[in-house]
C-alpha cells in the first residue's frame, strides 16, 4: 500500500470514530478569555486593532477573538489575531489564513514552514510572504489547541477528529502574526520569532 493510500485509509478510519461520537457532549473547557492576553509582552506594547467587521466575524463563526499591533523599539510592528473555537462539531471550523488572504487581495509568492523555540521545544508553524501591488508582509501561523501546536491543516483535522473521539473535544484555536517586509525579509524574520517566542507561555491559558 502506497503512502498517500495509508494516509486516506486512515483519515477515513478516524472520520469513522469522529462521526460515531459526534451526538456526545462536548467536554467542559476552562480557559481565560483571549481579551485577557497581556498588552505588554516582554518589550513588546500591543493596542488593539478594529473589531472586525460583523459579517466577517459570521464566516469565521470564532467564539472569541484577539486582533492586535504589538510594537517594540527598533523592531517592524507585529500583527497578532488569535482566534478561539469552543466547538468544532457543527461546521465552525478554523479557517486557513491561505483561504482568507488571497480574498482580500494578498497573494502568496513564497511558501515553507519555519522552527520556532518554546522554552526548548522545537515547534514547527507555516510561514508564508504575501503580497498586494508593491506590499510584502511575513505571515506565520499555526493551530492551537488540546495540547498541541500543529503546522499542517489536514495533520490539524485528522488530530481534531481523533480528540473528539478519544477526549469528546473540538476546541481549538488558529494564531497569526504578521510583519511588513521592508527590503529584506531578514527584519520581520527577526521580529515574528522573537515575539512568538514571548508570546506561546501565554497561550496555554487561552487556547487549552
Amino acid at each position: 500500500m502506497g503512502r498517500r493510500a495509508a494516509v486516506i485509509v486512515a483519515l477515513v478510519v478516524v472520520a469513522r470514530f469522529y462521526s460515531a461520537h459526534l451526538s456526545s457532549a462536548e467536554a467542559v473547557v476552562h480557559r481565560d478569555a483571549l481579551s485577557a492576553l497581556p498588552l505588554t509582552i516582554g518589550q513588546w506594547h500591543g493596542s488593539e486593532a478594529p473589531p472586525l467587521a460583523d459579517d466577517v466575524l459570521a464566516q469565521l463563526g470564532v467564539d472569541d477573538y484577539v486582533n492586535r499591533e504589538y510594537v517594540e523599539a527598533g523592531s517592524v510592528p507585529v500583527g497578532v489575531y488569535i482566534g478561539y473555537y469552543a466547538s468544532q462539531r457543527q461546521g465552525d471550523t478554523i479557517h486557513s489564513p491561505q483561504n482568507c488572504l488571497p480574498g482580500a487581495g494578498w497573494q502568496p509568492v513564497e511558501r515553507g514552514t519555519a522552527t520556532l523555540d518554546d522554552n526548548g521545544r522545537r515547534l514547527e508553524v507555516n510561514r508564508f510572504v504575501i503580497q498586494k501591488g508593491l506590499d510584502r508582509q511575513l505571515v506565520l501561523y499555526w493551530y492551537q489547541g488540546r495540547g498541541r501546536v500543529v503546522a499542517n491543516e489536514y495533520t490539524n483535522k485528522a488530530l481534531l477528529m481523533l480528540d473528539a473521539a478519544r477526549l469528546h473535544r473540538t476546541n481549538g484555536g488558529l494564531v497569526r502574526l504578521i510583519a511588513p517586509i521592508t527590503s529584506t525579509t531578514e527584519g520581520a524574520d527577526k521580529a515574528l520569532s522573537a515575539f512568538a517566542v514571548l508570546l506561546f507561555p501565554h497561550l496555554d491559558r487561552h487556547l487549552p
